[in-house]
């Protein structure tokens, strides 16, 4: 695999051949691996948010939990600020590692305080042992996301989606993370509400010189939000470019796809621009097609997408493509 980024003193996570395999039964006394995320490669940069996208199951969820070690991978390497993650150093580096999570529902503690769920990462890392102090900083957490000190003392479900999604970024942030994980962490929200985090989210990325994985269905939303995209397929990256270029330039048949559903305001436009109909089933992760996995609902494919897979090569710029035939 080529490397995705030039520029490795600058990267603050490096991503190298993460395979992430599940045994799953498919019969008596019989398994079989279901190839959830295979052999992906990719790099971020100090400061900079990377987009990951997809449709659902394609992996995008896996990747994230998989580079923080919420699973265990079942192959590759996990770099952070040039220091490979291992299992001894895992607790130290989840200190710089932090993950929010989609549902803003289920991913806080019914049965705690909001104080107790931000506070919760302060006690885990021995931080802040003074009650006092860190009552102080889950305050000053607060109120950095946009809540109030009062907030502080209820429960959960006290709240409505887009400030319970507020609560576990204050969560995410209480040990002070250089990388977040933002894994689909609006599409549970109201459009309106949307806005308002993903604007939270940029407004923390400049004060504190954060550096984002961003995971989302919504090109939209991605488009807004990242300096680069990396479009997946069936547990691989097929593309990966700057936000602007592969907005002009989608090149890989599925990327042409993805974009084209994207609704255009102009009507005029709307109606000159074409959608790029796929054909057939998302194969199954349990029975992939040999060679490209794409290949089935590919206009383009040829005998040789059957018989060997794309390696992801930069065609130029840094816009890296995993195509035989565009």
């Amino acid at each position: 695999m080529e490397q995705t980024s030039m520029n490795s003193n600058n990267n603050i996570l490096e991503v190298s051949g993460l395979k992430q395999y599940f045994a799953v039964k498919t019969g008596f006394m019989k398994t079989r691996d279901l190839k959830a995320v295979d052999d992906v490669s990719f790099n971020i940069e100090k400061g900079e948010t990377l987009g990951l996208v997809g449709e659902s199951g394609c992996g995008k969820t896996t990747v994230g939990r998989s580079i923080i070690r919420l699973y265990d991978p079942t192959a590759g390497e996990v770099s952070f600020d040039g220091e490979p993650m291992t299992e001894k150093n895992v607790t130290q580096m989840r200190r710089n590692m932090q993950m929010v999570f989609q549902d803003p529902y289920s991913s806080l503690n019914p049965r705690m305080t909001v104080e107790e769920i931000v506070a919760e990462p302060l006690v885990i890392h021995n931080l802040y042992n003074n009650r006092k102090e860190r009552k102080e900083k889950v305050l000053e957490l607060l109120a950095l996301v946009g809540l109030n000190p009062e907030h502080a003392t209820r429960y959960a479900h006290e709240f409505s989606g887009g400030q319970r999604q507020r609560i576990g970024i204050a969560r995410a942030l209480a040990v002070d993370p250089a990388f977040i994980v933002c894994d689909e962490s609006v599409s549970a929200l109201d459009v309106s509400i949307q806005a308002q985090i993903l604007n939270t989210f940029k407004r923390l990325q400049r004060q504190l010189d954060l550096s984002y994985l961003f995971i989302a269905h919504d090109i939209l939303v991605i488009t807004y939000m990242s300096d680069r995209v990396a479009v997946m397929y069936l547990g691989k990256i097929v593309e990966l470019a700057e936000t602007k270029e592969i907005n002009k330039n989608p090149t890989h048949p599925y990327t042409e796809s993805l974009y084209s559903a994207v609704p255009i305001p102009d009507p005029i436009t709307a109606r000159e621009s074409e959608r790029i109909m796929l054909k057939g089933d998302v194969p199954s992760p349990l029975n992939l097609p040999s060679g490209c996995s794409f290949r089935t609902r590919c206009a383009y494919a040829t005998e040789h997408c059957a018989a060997q897979t794309p390696p992801l090569t930069d065609r130029g710029g840094g816009h890296f493509v995993a195509c035989w035939n565009r």
